[in-house]
């Protein structure tokens, strides 16, 4: 009988903010069906504020996922960056794709003001680092969809078995203007391959 694997349900955003291609999506689209022990199953996000968190969870209900990573776009960020923390604010610099611009909103009423993370981020930037790729941990998710998107996680979550971690991936080369930081997208697939091995 062949090993019964675990299940990851792993997340990346449609482009915004006036660009045509999103990185986070990009290399998910990349990576292999299964990695170590993890079966995964890979799902396109909107980025709008509370429906991204909505599709993920609809998609959780019916998949039960042992671990949930969501990737999300960070330009302007040199490397990769596994999240520590998502807080408890909606705070939009520019609208989400429906046009919504949230300010000093929370993501949840009457919640904590802060989640930590549950999924292994440091052991997935020293795997990501063992890799040869740039990454560190991040203290801030922003205030924008991928923030919404981890903090409504951890909070469904809370106190459960499921792991809820996010990864903010740098800009492609060709989205990079001005000497902006940028990787490769088969580099950001070989980060997130190492980072779901540590799972």
């Amino acid at each position: 009988m062949s090993e019964a694997r675990k299940k990851l349900l792993i997340t990346g955003f449609d482009p915004f903010g006036g660009e045509t291609v999103n990185p986070s999506w990009e290399a998910v689209r990349l990576l292999p069906e299964e990695i170590g022990t993890f079966r995964l199953t890979k799902l396109q996000i909107p980025t709008v504020f509370g429906r991204a968190a909505e599709t993920v969870l609809a998609a959780a209900e019916k998949l039960q996922p042992d671990v949930i990573l969501c990737i999300g776009q960070a330009g302007g960020r040199s490397g990769v960056t596994p999240e520590a923390v998502a807080i408890n604010l909606r705070e939009a610099r520019i609208p989400d794709n429906t046009g919504n611009r949230p300010s000093d909103v929370p993501v949840v009423k009457d919640a904590p003001a802060a989640y930590f993370s549950t999924a292994p981020v440091r052991a997935m930037v020293q795997a990501i680092n063992d890799e040869g790729i740039p990454a560190a941990l991040s203290y801030s998710a922003g205030t924008f969809v991928c923030n919404d998107v981890l903090y409504s996680l951890l909070h469904h979550y809370h106190g459960t078995q499921t792991k809820v971690g996010f990864i903010h991936v740098p800009f492609l080369p060709e989205q990079a203007k001005e000497n902006a930081p940028a990787m490769a997208l088969e580099q950001m697939a070989a980060a997130l391959t190492a980072a779901v091995s540590v799972c």
